[in-house]
This record gives structure tokens, sequence and C-alpha cells, in this order.
């Protein structure tokens, strides 16, 4: 972890924003492959990704809550060793399949000076993964509650209240809000992106995209290897 300073910092969603897929469907997609989770739950899973694929009124948030609640289903029967087995195997397919434009950011803004925050509602486990292999000085995650006879099924979410968290963590560390940056691409990263001097929407979904238009928020798209950069100047979005 960081030393307690005055430096500015940037905070980090992970899911879609670093990585290019949740961490949390991978990680449940690992325990279908491994015949953790029964054929019914993978059936209702697929469902409603494929639901949410064909845009037949479905939300990627509905599809988001089937997956959270199969994997909080099943986490309560397996041991530590297959989870952590499981997070090990998402991790190495997952570490390196990033975005360009948000692995640049994050290695200038360290070069810089910055403290890097990852904040995530997926497991702490994988989420302390990622951060510790890209140099982030500290990170949130959703943890699950490990007891002597293994997960109780109870859990803490890290990044229910994105602000809260990412205050907890300046404070934490006595950074700076001058310069400060975020960078997400959902509509939960709205309260986050709001306390910062230099909030990014990166490949926003709809509501996000909508209300950064609105603030004049920097939005970036990158789509295979293109990069497209629209900052609001007098009113109006232009190319940078």
């Amino acid at each position: 972890m960081a030393k307690k300073s005055d430096r500015p910092f940037a905070a980090f969603d992970l899911d879609g924003t670093l990585i290019r897929w949740q961490l949390y469907h991978a990680t449940t997609d690992e325990m279908v492959s491994r015949g953790f989770i029964k054929p019914e739950s993978y059936k209702a899973m697929r469902d409603a990704r494929m639901a949410w694929k064909r845009r037949s009124g479905a939300s990627f948030r509905d599809y988001e809550i089937e997956v959270i609640g199969i994997y909080d289903d099943v986490i309560k029967s397996l041991d530590f060793e297959q989870v952590d087995t499981v997070i090990d195997a998402v991790f190495d397919k997952y570490k390196d399949q990033v975005y360009t434009y948000t692995r640049d950011l994050l290695a200038k803004l360290k070069s810089q000076g910055y403290l890097l925050f990852a904040i995530s509602g997926s497991q702490i486990e994988i989420v302390a993964k990622i951060a510790q292999y890209y140099g982030f000085d500290d990170y949130a995650g959703s943890v699950y509650e490990r007891t002597a006879e293994g997960f109780s099924g109870e859990k803490t979410i890290g990044a229910l209240f994105k602000d809260k968290t990412m205050k907890e963590l300046v404070a934490k560390h006595k950074a700076t809000y001058g310069g400060s940056m975020a960078i997400g691409d959902s509509h939960s990263d709205i309260a986050m992106l709001q306390l910062v001097e230099q909030p990014i929407a990166f490949n926003p979904e709809a509501s996000l995209f909508d209300y950064a238009k609105t603030r004049g928020w920097k939005i970036v798209i990158e789509r295979k290897n293109v990069v497209i950069g629209l900052e609001s100047k007098n009113g109006q979005y232009q190319l940078v």
C-alpha cells in the first residue's frame, strides 16, 4: 500500500473499464465450466445473457442481477480451495484482456505520481489480484465472509456506494482532490465521477452517456484499435 501523502489520486472502475469483461461474470462462467453450477441455473443465466444480447427489452443490469444471484447461491456450497482455484484461473485468463486507453492512462498517471485506486463490485480476491498486477495503491471489492465452516453466505458490497468508498480511500491515504480523476463506464459510477476534477465516461452505457453530456464530462470510446476522445468546449463536443 502507498504511504500516506498529499498526492493526487485517480479512481478506476475495473469491470468493463480496465478489464474488457465483467469479472463477476467471468468467475461465474469458470464455475460453470468446472461443473459447480447446476444445469438449470446455467440455463437461467444463459437465457438472461441472450436476452440482453438480443436487446429484447432486457437490460444488462437484468442479466447482471441473474449472474450475481447464482454466484451468491453457489459459493455457499464450495470450499475455499475451489473458489480460490476459480479466481486464479479467471485472473490468468483475463489479466491482460484490457482496454488500451485505460491501461495506458493508468501507466501515465502512475509515472506522474498519482495514487491509484481500483473500485469494483466484483469479489475482493480477484480485485486484489488485478490491482496488484497493475500497481494500484489500494482497492475495494465485494467481500464474501469466510468462517471456520466455509463461506457463510454473508457479503459486504465494496462498491455499493462508490462515492463513499472513494472518499474512504482518499481519507485513508490523505490524498488530495486537486487534479483528481475518476473513470467508469456505468450509471453506478456517476456518484464517484461527480467528486473529482477530471471525470471520464469510458465506453459509457446510455444513462451515463446522457448524464456526462449534461455535465460536460470527457467521453472516451474505444472500439477495436481505435480510441475516440470527446471533450466539451463552449457547449459543443469536439474530437480530441
